[in-house]
């Protein structure tokens, strides 16, 4: 029997990891997108699971559903970098020294990265 999943056999993505691949089918498409869309756009996943995909991050309230007739059809609620920012504060948060983090975060920025904090911050560019 072959498999229409690309992994190998018994391999399989993580809960995590799959809302992920839904969040960037999502992110990607300038328009929401039905469960048999997005079941498209990533592959090699049944029906059932990315429905049960989109319940979670529905329920997450990362994704927003809206009414098309009978069927839904599903967009992101925030943006990547929204998403992002999102998760980097709580990080923060849950931390005992967000200072410390903070520091720890900056000393493994890129220069490119560097430059654009700094200039985000008011600071010289090349200070």
């Amino acid at each position: 029997m072959v498999s229409g999943n690309s992994r190998g056999e018994g391999e399989r993505r993580s809960s995590g990891e799959l809302e992920s691949e839904v969040l960037a089918a999502l992110w990607a498409s300038e328009r929401p997108m039905t469960p048999t869309e997005v079941q498209a756009d990533i592959g090699g996943l049944a029906y059932n699971t990315v429905h049960t995909i989109l319940k979670r991050l529905y329920d997450k309230g990362l994704v927003v559903r809206d009414a098309d007739g009978r069927r839904g059809a599903y967009r992101p609620a925030k943006n990547a970098a929204q998403l992002t920012a999102e998760v980097m504060h709580q990080a923060l948060d849950r931390g005992p020294d967000p200072i410390a983090a903070l520091q720890q975060f900056v000393t493994g920025l890129s220069p490119a990265e560097e430059r654009a904090l700094r200039s985000l911050l008011g600071g010289s560019p090349d200070a």
